[in-house]
């Protein structure tokens, strides 16, 4: 193997990643606003009933479980950029739709529209990260996509929050909307039209992504397990926290100095996340690419986390509480990265579109049962409280499961790092 050339291919890769993550969080802006705003205006939309919320909220990812299989066939016979236009041509009607439709239906046939488009965009990120890096660096460019991704998620919420009570969440969509043009001129530019399997052979061996019978190894089925049930935790703080913060501080909030609202403050904290994550993310990501793994800071991670849900419910001192969120943001900036890189590694040495196709459906499940189930069962008494105390405890049976050596699965994916390491000096040696 040529040194130069496989530094040149680090160097190089890196620009398809960016631009895929940069136009994805262009994307990204009305979703994230809806996480906010929905709970509390959700008569604005022309809905009849809070449970619609939650229905709305979930559909957009129960849409992409049949999808998400199909793209992935779509990416082996089109160019990532004819995937990523149009990505964005249906997230810009989507987000402008927002503001301009009315109705439960017609909201509906949208957030649909919504899970599809970012089906693409996804997977077009995930398989540009495996295509592109090795063992060395991998957690970095996981890192380096979500962090600069979820910017959108920063603006949609932070801008979404303030905004919606001060003009209307139909005048936001659709600013939002049309700001969503501004990652065609990207695509256009720096992503080449060739079909997306084009030079699979010279990253990854072929016979790796076409191989049935190497593709549900125990590591494959913990990761895209833990997957679902991480994701439908995180989502059910997105879809609470303006809730939460609505019935536990329903008097006046004074911070600072300043008069805010549930959803201007449910923005804010949401919208911290996001503007760490950028730098957290890769950190995070070089850190797991260290010779400890992943696995140790996983588990600490999903450890903080436990903590941090089963604090939520209570009405502690608004400073404290808000301290509480900001934590727990921390630790899902960390669960998002160390899960997607551990699904990528296990991924690129099995079947990758196959199991990160796997993944990304688990992932989009747990994600879609999140708010559905919440806003079934958020009408019980202390309800709220239920559903955060009985999240940590999940939280903390996961961190048993996944602590290092404690089952098979969990070996292989410690010993993915030495593995490929020993394939990458023999070839080097030669």
């Amino acid at each position: 193997m040529n040194l130069s050339s496989s530094e040149d291919r680090s160097g190089i890769s890196q620009r398809p990643i960016t631009i895929i993550a940069i136009v994805t969080a262009f994307c990204l802006l009305g979703d994230s606003m809806l996480y906010i705003v929905l709970p509390i205006y959700w008569k604005e939309a022309g809905l009849n009933a809070l449970w619609e919320v939650g229905f709305l909220l979930s559909i957009n990812r129960f849409i992409r479980l049949p999808m998400t299989p199909l793209i992935g066939m779509l990416y082996k016979r089109m160019s990532l950029r004819t995937g990523l236009v149009f990505a964005i041509l249906l997230a810009v009607v989507t987000t402008i739709g927002y503001g301009v439709c009315k109705g439960f239906i017609l909201w509906t046939i949208l957030r649909c529209i919504w899970g599809i488009s970012w089906s693409f965009l996804r997977m077009g990120g995930f398989l540009s990260i495996i295509r592109y890096s090795d063992d060395s660096n991998r957690g970095r460019l996981m890192g380096r996509y979500n962090g600069i991704s979820r910017l959108g998620s920063l603006v949609g919420m932070l801008l979404g929050g303030i905004l919606v009570p001060l003009v209307g969440m139909d005048s936001v969509s659709v600013a939002f909307g049309l700001v969503m043009l501004a990652g065609l001129p990207y695509v256009a530019i720096y992503i080449k039209g060739n079909r997306s399997d084009e030079a699979d052979s010279s990253v990854l061996d072929k016979e790796r992504w076409d191989k049935p019978k190497a593709i549900w190894t125990r590591a494959v089925i913990s990761i895209i397990t833990t997957g679902l049930i991480v994701y439908l935790i995180q989502t059910i703080l997105s879809a609470t926290l303006s809730l939460v913060i609505e019935t536990n501080y329903s008097s006046q909030l004074l911070l600072i100095g300043f008069v805010v609202t549930s959803t201007m403050l449910s923005g804010v904290l949401q919208a911290a996340r996001w503007g760490w994550e950028p730098f957290l993310a890769i950190w995070i990501g070089l850190r797991s690419d260290g010779p400890r793994g992943r696995l140790p800071l996983f588990g600490l991670a999903l450890l903080g986390a436990a903590v941090g849900y089963a604090l939520v419910p209570w009405q502690l001192p608004i400073y404290w509480w808000c301290i509480v969120i900001l934590f727990i943001m921390v630790t899902s900036t960390v669960l998002s990265t160390l899960m997607d890189a551990l699904a990528s590694d296990v991924a690129r040495q099995s079947s990758a579109i196959a199991v990160m196709t796997a993944y990304s459906v688990a992932t989009d499940l747990g994600s879609a049962l999140g708010p559905l189930l919440i806003y079934l069962l958020i009408g019980l008494p202390d309800g709220l409280k239920y559903i955060y105390l009985g999240s940590a405890l999940l939280l903390l049976l996961i961190a048993v499961w996944h602590r290092p050596g404690s089952k098979p699965g969990n070996t292989a994916l410690r010993n993915e790092k030495k593995h490929v390491k020993q394939e990458k000096g023999e070839v080097e040696g030669a």
